[in-house]
């Protein structure tokens, strides 16, 4: 009787830590721009774009895909962890590095630098029902010029 206590005991705690163990955030996923929903300021908006999430050994990877105005196609990429420690963005001519930080479940706060400077902050919320991904973003772009978008996203 005390081998089949200890056997539940043993599989209910590892069946609670596996769960925790692949509990995934709410982000990870592909989302597309809902170009109606957002708003660029000074603009233009581009053409489309998609950010993908996954969860890595490395903390969260995010691939950005867009096609600008223009038409021109560009790729960004960065893995991070939510420490607020800097790390390294390759495809984005506007920064180099980001800054990330959980504030809540569905809630991320980034700040992007260029050469060590900051040049913008961002704000990353994923609605309650999982379906709309919101990032806020305000700064300087490489042109030097102000922006302050706010780009809405729907889960694929």
């Amino acid at each position: 009787m005390q081998t089949i206590l200890k056997t539940l005991i043993v599989g209910a705690i590892l069946a609670i830590g596996t769960s925790a163990a692949f509990a995934t955030d709410s982000v990870v996923g592909m989302w597309k721009l809902n170009s109606s929903k957002s708003t660029f300021s000074p603009g233009p908006a581009p053409k489309s774009q998609t950010r993908t999430y996954a969860e890595t050994p490395q903390g969260m990877t995010v691939t950005v895909k867009t096609t600008a105005a223009d038409g021109k196609e560009s790729t960004t990429t960065l893995s991070f962890k939510e420490d607020g420690k800097t790390y390294p963005v390759s495809g984005n001519p506007a920064f180099d590095s980001v800054s990330v930080k959980r504030v809540d479940a569905s809630t991320l706060n980034s700040t992007m630098m260029k050469a060590g400077a900051n040049v913008g902050t961002g704000v990353r919320t994923v609605s309650k029902d999982g379906k709309t991904l919101t990032f806020t973003q305000k700064g300087t772009n490489e042109a030097g010029a102000k922006f302050n978008d706010v780009m809405v996203y729907d889960r694929q």
